[in-house]
């Protein structure tokens, strides 16, 4: 099996997809596009990607994509804990406060925006496209005094070394990525607690009219059907028109689903099912140091 994954080597991602195939023949790409084409196109079975965030919210790109170029159904979930740590090259660690740059994605130097302001007020940082090429830039340039935000796994890969544990703001940041395969998968994560299962589902509203969204949800709620996320994102197609995705705490039945997709279907909603599958939360990347 193929598989491949947001890269580079030691991202939170591939950090995920190491736990959920431990013995595929596993493929960093550089862009989320880039992923899910490539199961599009059978050149992987498999595609791990991020979807969301605990503190950053929604990785729309990914949703984007799903719905509009890739109809790839979710497989799974994983959620992995997220911890950053603030690391420079072993020649240049001494000294770290002499740091001249700070490199990460964006949403890690999100994360870590209270240490950044408090601890390097005046360092000025950038943003690449992973956390594990931050780390891979500062491997790459020694005689630079530069530091990265990212992974103890990165750290470990890149030979850096970790001068400041656990810099995030806060300590349950949580990243969830999902499993996309045209194929059904039996997913099994290592060092992994299962949570249950969930059904994704793709509404879209007809013509905008007073208590379109309060009908739609009022399907759910006479049901006694659990909500754990609704989120709207644009059609791509008028300024106005939205769909909805949102995620049920259960797997596809033979009775309460069907039910509800008949009547919301009857309302003049399109409705389409992303996935029903199992969600698991993996083991954090270390857990050797407290903030």
């Amino acid at each position: 099996m193929k598989v491949v994954c947001l890269g580079p080597k030691a991202t939170f991602t591939h950090y995920a997809t190491l736990k959920a195939f431990p013995n595929a023949d596993i493929e960093p790409l550089i862009s989320i596009p880039q992923c899910l084409d490539a199961v599009m196109e059978d050149e992987a079975d498999v595609a791990i990607v991020p979807i969301e965030n605990a503190l950053e919210g929604s990785v729309n790109i990914t949703l984007d994509y799903l719905i509009h170029e890739a109809n790839l159904p979710i497989q799974g979930e994983i959620n992995t804990p997220i911890q950053q740590h603030f690391m420079m090259h072993p020649d240049n660690s001494v000294d770290w406060e002499s740091v001249e740059k700070v490199y990460s994605h964006s949403h890690a130097i999100a994360q870590c925006h209270k240490f950044l302001h408090k601890e390097l007020k005046t360092v000025p940082y950038e943003s690449v496209a992973s956390t594990a090429g931050a780390a891979e830039y500062v491997k790459n340039n020694p005689e630079l005094k530069v530091a990265a935000i990212a992974s103890e796994l990165a750290a470990e890969e890149y030979g850096l070394t970790i001068v400041k544990h656990n810099v995030h703001d806060y300590k349950h940041n949580t990243t969830r990525f999902i499993v996309v395969s045209k194929q059904k998968i039996e997913l099994s994560v290592q060092d992994a607690k299962e949570n249950g299962q969930k059904t994704t589902l793709m509404i879209e509203l007809p013509d905008n009219h007073p208590g379109a969204l309060h009908q739609v949800l009022s399907a759910f709620s006479w049901r006694n059907l659990d909500l754990s996320k609704i989120e709207s994102r644009p059609m791509k197609i008028s300024l106005g028109k939205y769909f909805f995705i949102v995620d049920i705490e259960m797997a596809m039945d033979e009775v309460l689903i069907p039910g509800t997709i008949q009547e919301l279907e009857a309302l003049g909603c399109k409705v389409s099912m992303l996935g029903s599958y199992k969600s698991f939360t993996v083991e954090g990347l270390q857990t050797s140091h407290t903030k």
